[in-house]
This record gives structure tokens, sequence and C-alpha cells, in this order.
């Protein structure tokens, strides 16, 4: 088995999950830079083709943003496929080590909170949606 071929159609299936969702897809650090500027409330949701965090992840990115309150903006950067978006992306979560599949919440270009693979790895998708609209409850508006 072509192992390229195979790390392909997870990666695709992977971005497609999350772009289907709603979240827009950040693969150059210029649109990272300006999505991340923008103001108000964003979610950036860090992929990744980890199976166990990410299957737990995307399914949670998915169904935490149903809901009363959510960020203005939904983005994505994919850890290990689009290097430079991530790295440039993760200058942004000041504080916070590297961590994939994760989610890190802005206001401003600035830093309030992440939920990193150690609270996704391990939890259920449920566990992580409640996480998040948490995160929601307390820093976005209603929609």
């Amino acid at each position: 088995m072509d192992f390229n071929l195979f790390m392909g159609d997870i990666v695709e299936t992977a971005r497609t999950e999350i772009t289907g969702a709603g979240y827009s897809e950040l693969k150059t650090p210029e649109e990272v830079k300006e999505a991340l500027e923008k103001n108000g409330t964003t979610l950036v949701m860090v992929n990744s083709t980890c199976g166990c965090a990410g299957g737990v992840a995307r399914p949670a990115a998915a169904s935490a943003i149903h809901y009363d309150k959510r960020p203005d903006q939904l983005v994505t950067v994919f850890a290990g496929q689009d290097r430079e978006a991530t790295e440039t992306a993760r200058q942004y979560f000041e504080g916070y080590p590297p961590s994939s599949p994760s989610f890190a919440l802005l206001k401003d270009g600035k830093i309030l909170k992440m939920v990193e693979r150690n609270e996704i790895e391990g939890h259920s998708p449920v566990e992580v949606v409640n996480r998040l609209q948490q995160l929601f409850d307390e820093y976005c508006e209603e929609v």
C-alpha cells in the first residue's frame, strides 16, 4: 500500500470534516494573521491526523458551535500539513505549548483560553463539546 496515498485520504477527510462544519481553513501565514487579528472572538481548531484525539476533536468542533453563544469567527489550521500557517497561529497562543489537536479561543487577536490535547484525548466528544460551550458562555455573545 502506498503510505502517501493512504495519508492523503486521511488528511483530506479530516480537512473536509472541519470545513464542512463551517470552519474556514487557513493555509498560509498571511491568512492566519488576517483572520486572527480581526476584532471579536475567534475559535481556532488545530486539526490533526492523530487518530484518537482527532477523532474526538473534529466531531466536537462540529457540534459545539450549535449553541446559543459562539465565537464570531471559526477557523482551522492543520498541524503537520500546513506547517507555516500552524506555526504562525501558535505564535498567538502565548503561554501554551504546541498541542494538536486543540482549540484556542481568542478575542481581538489575544489568547483567552485553550483546550489542549490532554483535555481531548481520552475524553468523549460530548465532554469536549461541554468544555468548549463553557468557554463560549464565558467569552462569547449570543448569536
